[in-house]
């Protein structure tokens, strides 16, 4: 099975100029047949879908979608936002398509009640925040109380960064046609886009600019344990971190590496505990002496910025060993460039885990500028540290130096909460440990931390209240269903 795509705006519109006038039945055909069949799937026999078509190609499916209901037996209200004489051709043809079988036209949504709105207003062409009649628009139809259908993208909605462009369509289901957007996946777009459906419409294409995160990148590194095994076999996780009052940070890492299959873990704490009583299987070290001990090290959760924590991260950066950076770490490097520049230096593989504020210090940026743009900028930081990135939040983006990016789908709105981000730190640590290639194990750590907190949600463990621990077994059930095929 091959990973889902994603295409950025350039990359679709030269898909797409390769079948237009070359696809029988059309493009536009195509999209407006996958749609009706999904409003179909959401209209009850009794139903009156209403159908809103905007100024461009995505009215035209609009049209195509109100026509094949009305031929199902349906009695689609019809509104047109727009100009007739500025419709592109084929979204004219679909108008005529329309009227030519009695369909009439409205210029606003008449009030009556609706069992679905079909949001056809605009989809990957939104060059500016929507205002006016336009605002207005999306407006009444996120007030009708009624599910509603978007036609590629929910009207508003910035199909390359997921922004709401002054205000968007919030939709129970999306019908995205040829390939998933970024703005589908991340920032905004996941409250904005409901469930989304994929629709090829029978293309053959090879593009690609990103891909979904999905196990099929990570899957030959799903393999069940041999019997013949011991704790050496599985690495030694260090984790530097836990200052005075943030010790908790540095133990979350810990339990994540243990329990996603480290065969050791040592934890290097600033402040000096005797045990973990929770987790008496971690061995609780000096930093130096715990980094000393590591095949994998982890720096950061809980570090803070003091003189010794600038010092220890000096020490990591050295070390010829798969290293994993964030919190406190990142911001260490933001605030020293010439640390930042041995890290970029190194041989062996860097993972970064910034949130968006980590992200626009070692950027130089502002959080708002990171955010535009959530791919752009963790592209730009893979290669600005020679490293694997992840640039958390709604929808992750992971990044590589070489180009390559994957969006992260899972996850819900529980993992907002204190030490989560400490334990994907440890779960990269561990599957680094275990011999997994540093793209995969950010993948794979990516993957199985956002499918343990949809895990927990289903059970009604979340989102609200979700704890960082709980996140930990959850990730190493799914991480073992994993392993054994399941």
């Amino acid at each position: 099975m091959s990973p889902t795509p994603i295409l950025r705006s350039a990359t679709l519109r030269a898909v797409e100029a390769r079948f237009v006038g070359r696809a029988d039945p059309p493009l536009m055909e195509r999209a407006g047949a996958a749609a009706a069949a999904v409003a179909l799937e959401m209209l009850a026999a009794d139903g009156v879908p209403l159908v809103v078509a905007g100024p461009g190609n995505n009215g035209g499916d609009a049209f195509v979608v109100a026509r094949l209901l009305k031929e199902s037996g349906y009695a689609p209200v019809m509104v047109f936002a727009g100009e007739i004489e500025g419709l592109p051709a084929d979204a004219r043809g679909a108008l005529e398509s329309w009227r030519s079988i009695g369909g009439e036209i409205h210029t606003a949504i008449p009030d009556r009640g609706y069992a679905l709105v079909i949001d056809g207003l605009f989809g990957i062409g939104l060059a500016r925040p929507l205002a006016g009649r336009y605002a207005a628009l999306v407006a009444r139809i996120n007030g009708l109380g009624c599910p509603v259908l978007a036609l590629d993208m929910p009207s508003g909605l910035d199909s390359e960064s997921g922004r709401v462009m002054g205000t968007a369509v919030r939709a129970t289901r999306t019908a995205t046609f040829i390939a998933l957007k970024p703005g589908l996946l991340t920032l905004d777009g996941p409250d904005h886009c409901g469930s989304v459906d994929v629709h090829d419409l029978g293309l053959a294409f090879e593009e690609q600019d990103g891909v979904r995160n999905d196990p099929e990148l990570f899957g030959a590194c799903l393999k069940p344990r041999l019997r013949n095994s011991h704790k050496g076999s599985y690495g030694n996780v260090a984790i530097v971190g836990g200052a005075p009052g943030m010790a908790g940070a540095a133990l979350l890492a810990g339990r994540a590496a243990l329990r996603l299959g480290s065969g050791r873990v040592y934890v290097g704490m600033l402040e000096r505990l005797p045990v973990d009583p929770v987790q008496p299987e971690l061995m609780l070290r000096e930093p130096r002496d715990a980094m000393a001990a590591a095949t994998t090290l982890a720096l950061g959760p809980g570090l803070g910025d003091s003189a010794a924590a600038v010092e220890l991260v000096r020490r990591a950066v050295e070390l010829p060993l798969p290293l994993v950076i964030d919190a406190d770490g990142l911001n260490i490097l933001a605030a020293h460039p010439v640390l930042a520049g041995r890290t970029a230096a190194r041989s062996a593989p860097t993972l970064l885990t910034p949130h968006p504020a980590e992200a626009a210090r070692l950027l130089g940026k502002t959080v708002a500028e990171v955010q535009a743009d959530r791919v752009a900028a963790a592209l730009a930081l893979a290669r600005r540290c020679k490293a694997h990135v992840v640039l958390k939040g709604c929808g992750s983006v992971l990044a590589a130096a070489d180009g390559r990016w994957a969006i992260n789908a899972g996850g819900n709105a529980g993992l907002a909460s204190a030490g989560s981000g400490d334990v994907l730190t440890g779960m990269a640590a561990a599957l680094l440990a275990q011999g997994w290639p540093a793209w995969e194990a950010l993948l794979g750590a990516v993957y199985f931390h956002g499918a343990a907190a949809d895990d927990l949600a289903a059970r009604g463990v979340g989102p609200a209240g979700m704890t960082a621990g709980e996140i930990i077994d959850a990730a190493r059930a799914r991480f073992n269903a994993a392993c054994a095929g399941g």
